[in-house]
Formats: C-alpha cells, structure tokens, sequence
C-alpha cells in the first residue's frame, strides 16, 4: 500500500498527533496528498487550483519546527484545502466561482479560513470548485464544469462547496474550507456523506471588505467539512474566537473538543420531518426517521414538532434569493468600480438563474428589503419558540438525493419533489432557514439510501450552542458510525 493509501482516511486529529511525535513528516504527508490528489482529482473535478509549491515550502519548515521541538499548533502539518469563491490567500487564483473574468486574478489578503488554519499549523495545498457567486445548491460553473460526487460521478457534490466535501469524502485531505450562506457548507456535507458544521453567528469570524457588514442579511459563515465529528471540533477550535475586524465577533470560550464527550441522555428533542413545508423525498425521509432512533438509544425523548411557518417553501426559496442578492449586487458593483463590468463585458459567466434574479432585484426598494426581513423574522420567532421547549431540532438536511450532473456548466436541483415545483436553487435545501437566524447547526450522515448514496441528517441548536450541536452529532457518530461508508469512494474504480 502506498503512503497516500495509508493516510487517505486517516484523521486530522491522528495526523496532528502522528507529527508531533514524530511518526509522519510533514513533507511526507502533502507529497502523498498530492500525489491523491493528481490521480483522483480528473473523475471529481473537485480541485481547480494546485497551490503545491507553496504547500511543500510550508511542509518543510513544518517539518523544521517538529525536528527542533518548537511550540506547535493544534493542526501543525495537517493538509487542507480552501474554497475557490470568497475566499484568499496571497498570491493564489480567486475566480469568484469558476468565472473566466477573473482567472488570473490573485489577491494579496487573507480570508479568516486560510488566516487561522496557517496559524493552527495547517497547510493549505490548494482550492475547489464552487459556482458562481456561491448563488445556488449546487456546484457546477462554466470555466470548470461540475463537481462529481464520490459515490456516483454521474451526481453533483451539491454547493457551493462542492469540490471541498467531495475531496474530504474520496480521502485527498481530512478537512477542507466551506462557506455558507443558504447552506453551503451542509449541502454538500449531506450528498457526499461528511460532517459540515456552520457554527453559531459570530463564532467564527468573516472577514468582509470593503463592506464589513455585507454577511448579515443573510447571516454568512464560514467553516468545516471533515469526516468526523471530532474533526469538525479540532477545526472549530482553530478556526474559533474574537477577531477585531468582524464587527459581529464573539468573544465566547467554548471548548469544542470537551463538547465531543457529553452525553444527551435527558435531553428534549424535537423532530420535524418537513420544517412545516418542504416536499421531502421518501429514501431521505426513510433514512431520517430511522436515524432519529438512535438518540432514544441514547437517552433523549424524542418528540414530533411543527414551526407554525405561514409560508410556502417557494415563497421562503425565493425570499432567500431575494434577501442574498444585494450582496451579489455589491460586489458586482464593486468590480465594475474596480475596471471590470461583469453585466456588460462577462455576462456570459453568469448563469441565467443568477442573471434573472440580479435583474429582478437591481432596483429593489428598501421598503421592499425590510418587508422581507419581517418574513425573515417570522422564521426567527419561530425557531426561538421551538427551543423554549427543546434543546436540538432535527430535520432532513436536503429534501431530495443528489441530482444528476449537467453537460453545460448549469447543473440545477430538481425541477419538483414529489409533484411539487420547487425552486432550482435553493428550494429542496432546507438549510437556509439558519442562516436568516444565525443557529448553529451541523449535517452529518444519517446512513445510505437503498441505492447506496449518502443522506444527510440536519441538526439545529439554540443560539450560541454550539457545544450541544457538536456533543448530539458525536453521540450519533458512535451509535451509527459511518466511516465504512467511504469504501464506496476508495473502491471506485
């Protein structure tokens, strides 16, 4: 077997702990992911920019630091990639999203991802497929085409961060970078089976310029994909903490790691099925019920709830466009300032979906934006008065299985659920509804469908507890353990 067998699966946490006891190499380690990376990365597609140079300089003064017994951080010599969307590190390729306009263009700043896993010790090797403007739940663009989904290349990842879940689920790196706006960091973690954990707001800083305040309406974030639970924390620790530059940063301690070991026995448990008023496929919704049980085994009561939503999903779909969308337009706008009309001269980058609501929203009135922030607030109240009698509500991650890729660079989610038409965008996530409200919530992988692909289990905590979202999933992550499931990745052929 060769190295980059041996490490495929092996955990951040292993990996950490293997380097600083001088077990592995850092050298070694980014060789072998590398070499994993060239050689399985032209069936997904998930990797559109290579940063090895930078990443084997990082690995050796790694290793230099190990071999003359420096303090070393907690991810010190862990490989990870980041995400090619909003996303920075000096000197790399940012393309916004697979857009031709900006295929050259590098930035000279960091975004809080790539900022705090270096400074953890991780080494960023380089970044993965995401669409345009991160403005749908899949991941496909023109420049690069899909994401493959590991399980079934002839399935998207899901998006935006597509190509990040699907290299953590096929075993290039133990964590890689997701963003979350609508549920960017979930929707993939449910197709292709892996842990995505979008934390409570302010928890993890985003570093917006030159609007600082551009990620509140919708709340954006940014955080883990992993393949374990304890991965997820490990990276949350990292990523975690006051940063001066996001005006919504938290200045809360919480040891993520210790949350891992709780127990949930006692705990309240609201489940929803739907969320009130999505169409919800039966192999999700069969796999989600089973799943479920597993916290009654645990010790946790169980109980059905409803939201009271007065809304139907394609109204709150749409809304979630509607609301998003001016920070689409701002930075439009702010390219355009900068020399570079994307309306005028790059239209073609643009997916029609994305064009069709920037032209429907370009001359939105205020009245309008704060008329759909009293829906939004709704939804808030609702949630709020869910958690007044529970301490976790669990649902279905998507509604649906992972759709089949396009051939023209638009892969969109399915046309309708069970004889419902849902809007193609976002309408089958049902992900979205935390980001207007800023709960922390995690997918991870409730089990296969009958056909052996991954679904994924949604799990919402109350505002600022992380702690319990984190401790849930563990308790999962031991009763149902999944990581056998990642054969179906290594094994393809």
């Amino acid at each position: 077997m060769s190295l980059s067998d041996e490490l495929a699966y092996m955990s951040a946490t292993e990996l950490a702990e293997r380097i600083r006891n001088r077990q592995l190499s850092p050298v070694e380690i980014v060789d072998a992911v590398i070499e994993r990376i060239e050689a399985r990365n032209p069936a997904l597609n998930a990797v559109v920019f290579c940063g090895y140079e930078d990443a084997r300089k990082q690995a050796r003064e790694a290793e230099r630091a190990v071999m003359a017994q420096e303090e070393l951080g907690p991810l010190h010599g862990v490989p990870t990639l980041m995400k090619d969307l909003l996303d920075f590190k000096p000197g790399w390729v940012t393309t916004f999203g697979g857009m031709s306009a900006f295929a050259d263009y590098t930035a000279d700043f960091y975004c809080a991802y790539a900022e705090r896993m270096e400074a953890a010790g991780a080494i960023l090797v380089g970044k993965t497929n995401s669409p345009v403007l991160g403005y749908r739940g899949t991941c496909d663009n023109y420049l690069f085409g899909p994401s493959r989904n590991p399980f079934d290349t002839t399935k998207n990842t899901g998006g935006s961060s597509g190509g990040s879940a699907a290299a953590v689920a096929d075993g290039w790196v133990p964590i890689a970078e997701g963003t979350d706006g609508g549920g960017s960091i979930r929707i993939p973690a449910a197709w292709c089976g892996v842990v995505g954990y979008k934390a409570s707001h302010g928890r993890v800083p985003l570093l917006a310029r030159p609007n600082a305040f551009i990620g509140d309406a919708p709340f954006i974030f940014e955080g883990p994909i992993t393949r374990s639970v304890d991965d997820a924390a490990l990276a949350l620790t990292a990523l975690s903490g006051y940063h001066p530059r996001d005006p919504y940063s938290s200045t809360e301690d919480v040891d993520f790691l210790a949350a891992t070991q709780r127990s949930v026995d006692g705990w309240k448990i609201g489940y929803s099925p739907n969320l009130d008023v999505f169409p919800v496929e039966s192999q999700v919704a069969q796999v989600v019920e089973r799943a479920v049980d597993a916290f009654s085994d645990a010790g946790a009561h169980i109980e059905p709830v409803e939201l009271g939503l007065r809304h139907t999903h394609m109204e709150l779909a749409d809304l979630w466009c509607r609301l998003i969308m001016p920070a689409s337009l701002s930075i439009l706008d702010g390219w355009k300032r900068a020399g570079i009309d994307v309306l005028a001269d790059h239209r073609h980058d643009l997916p029609p979906e994305l064009l069709m609501w920037v032209e429907q929203c370009m001359d939105m009135r205020v009245v309008d934006f704060y008329r759909d922030q009293e829906i939004r607030s709704e939804i808030f109240d609702a949630f709020q008065d869910v958690f007044e009698n529970y301490d976790l509500l669990i649902c279905p991650t998507l509604a649906c299985m992972p759709v089949d890729n396009a051939t023209d660079g638009n892969t969109l989610g399915p046309e309708s659920i069970n004889g419902e038409p849902m809007n193609r965008l976002i309408g089958w996530c049902m992900t979205y509804f935390t980001n207007f409200t800023g709960h922390p919530s995690a997918s991870i992988p409730a089990g296969l469908s009958e056909d052996g692909m991954p679904v994924g289990m949604q799990i919402i905590g109350r505002r600022g507890a992380d702690a319990d979202v984190l401790a849930a999933s563990a308790v999962f992550e031991q009763l149902r353990p999944w990581q056998q499931t990642y054969s179906i990745c290594a094994e393809r052929e």
